[in-house]
């Protein structure tokens, strides 16, 4: 029966693989009527629910493949991602342990629950299984970046940078293990990957987003040794060719940044019912790449604190249940937040960048909360964006020109929330300010909080907490200046940038 199972499956696996869904789901539905105690098509009907955006019904096709198969632990895999999604962070945590334990020792599986694990924020539990996974015969290109990655994320960076190496060598097309590599630390001229990037580019690239992250990686090592002109003709190559491949239209992120200065007024927050007392979490909230890490670094270095990360547990929230009733709201995210593993007892951080959306619905829902606006200069800041390869997120950061309109969108909205939020709930900070300043500008931050000072705050570099974010090793040096001004090297370039910004601002 078995093999009858896995020779009808294969077709179902086929059609997911090349992004027919529909084919998948129906051909696991009939599996599902020919053979009800096979566990494989409910696991690939939650991963279809998943693509789908449809967490509810992936964790009931994932509880149905649990069922019929207690051992299977790619069941338990799916099931664990589901409960991650949902926020279910404890529950998602057991199903990972136990769907571990029965992975006996399977690259793959092992692998995957190392995935798993990063979702979670247990990165060292992580690397544990990465390592496992890791050392089988023959190595793999792509368990072996994963290690990298997550040795990069808890500061193990000479060791991330072997890895990829490693996986480099095994596959000269793990596309991704040059752009991490590229980030691990500041290339030289004598010591970096462009020679190997440029061979690979002439001897054609396997796929369009491999492309994409190979020359967001030959820009950042090109900056790096100052070769400024090629370093931007990689940068928008990159951005060019991902920008290519999704449907994106920037004007309706603006109408939704504009109805929200619409409805969430001064009036209409002041009126909202009463919303949940019980927690008093620090929001660090701006565009990525604008000093939000540095920011939390600095916070989460003091002892009353510590950092969630970019949690994303608002957001679900408020998807979920709207902010009819902010009590709701607001217990339904502190419970999420508890659940995550790097959160302690006392105050925590959730640094989730676009937060910036939520500021209002966030001190409706939880009047405690401080809110932390991280500002940088806005060529600076556009262009750190546009620099950077975020895969699936913030699509407005691929085309200068949609940079600058959703940039003075941004700008109106934390306007509107410096108008509408109180001096006490919402506080507004420059990255050029913590720069030049930084000592002041964090005992003005932690006077916010009403935390006492800690000299240990301006030793953020040393912690050893993980850091998960792109800025996860520049975090790990001393505050530096280099990056204030930075556009200037590339001011031709981005001239039309600062034109369109200086029309709109």
């Amino acid at each position: 029966m078995q093999a009858a199972i896995a020779s009808a499956f294969a077709p179902a696996r086929a059609a997911f693989s090349q992004g027919d869904l529909a084919t998948a789901e129906k051909i696991c539905v009939q599996i599902a009527n020919d053979f009800p105690l096979a566990a494989e098509p409910w696991s690939l009907l939650t991963e279809t629910a998943l693509r789908r955006g449809r967490p509810d019904a992936a964790i009931v096709c994932a509880g149905k493949a649990v069922a019929l198969n207690r051992r299977d632990p790619t069941a338990r895999m799916m099931q664990a991602k589901c409960l991650t999604i949902m926020g279910r962070l404890s529950e998602a945590y057991e199903a990972a342990e136990t769907g571990a334990g029965l992975a006996d020792g399977a690259p793959m599986a092992l692998d995957g629950f190392g995935a798993i694990f990063s979702m979670l924020g247990d990165h060292r539990r992580a690397i544990d299984l990465f390592e496992i996974a890791a050392n089988a015969e023959p190595p793999s290109a792509q368990i072996l970046y994963n290690l990298a990655a997550a040795q990069r994320m808890v500061g193990r960076l000479t060791q991330a940078e072997r890895n990829c190496d490693e996986a480099i060598a095994c596959d000269p097309h793990c596309y991704p293990a040059y752009y991490l590599c590229a980030d691990l630390r500041e290339q030289s001229a004598e010591r970096n990957h462009i020679a190997e990037m440029e061979a690979l580019l002439r001897r054609g690239i396997r796929h369009g987003q491999g492309e994409v992250m190979l020359r967001y990686a030959m820009g950042k090592e090109y900056e790096d040794i100052g070769d400024y002109a090629r370093a931007f003709h990689h940068i928008a190559a990159g951005a060019g060719l991902h920008r290519r491949t999704i449907r994106y239209s920037v004007q309706d992120d603006i109408a939704a940044i504009d109805r929200i200065i619409q409805t969430q007024t001064r009036a209409v927050l002041t009126s909202a019912s009463k919303g949940h007392e019980g927690d008093d979490p620090i929001f660090i909230v701006g565009l990525p790449r604008s000093g939000t890490s540095l920011a939390e670094r600095i916070v989460a270095s003091h002892s009353a604190v510590s950092s969630a990360g970019e949690l994303g547990a608002f957001p679900a929230a408020l998807r979920r249940l709207g902010v009819t009733d902010p009590a709701a709201l607001g217990q339904a995210y502190s419970e999420a937040a508890r659940q995550y593993r790097g959160v302690s007892a006392g105050r925590f951080i959730d640094k989730f960048p676009g937060n910036y959306l939520n500021a209002g619905a966030i001190h409706a829902a939880l009047p405690r909360a401080k809110i932390i606006a991280i500002r940088r200069d806005p060529t600076d800041s556009c262009f750190a964006l546009y620099k950077a390869h975020f895969a699936g997120n913030y699509p407005f950061s691929y085309d200068l020109g949609e940079l600058a309109a959703y940039y003075a969108a941004f700008d109106r909205l934390m306007a509107h929330w410096k108008t509408v939020l109180s001096p006490e709930a919402f506080l507004e900070v420059a990255y050029e300010d913590i720069v030049a300043d930084a000592a002041g500008q964090s005992r003005a931050i932690l006077t916010f909080l009403g935390l006492p000072w800690e000299d240990e705050v301006l030793r953020f570099h040393e912690s050893k907490n993980p850091a998960t974010t792109a800025s996860a090793v520049q975090v790990r040096r001393p505050i530096y200046a280099s990056s204030v001004g930075k556009w200037r090297h590339y001011a031709e370039q981005l001239a039309p940038l600062r034109a369109r910004l200086d029309a709109l601002l």
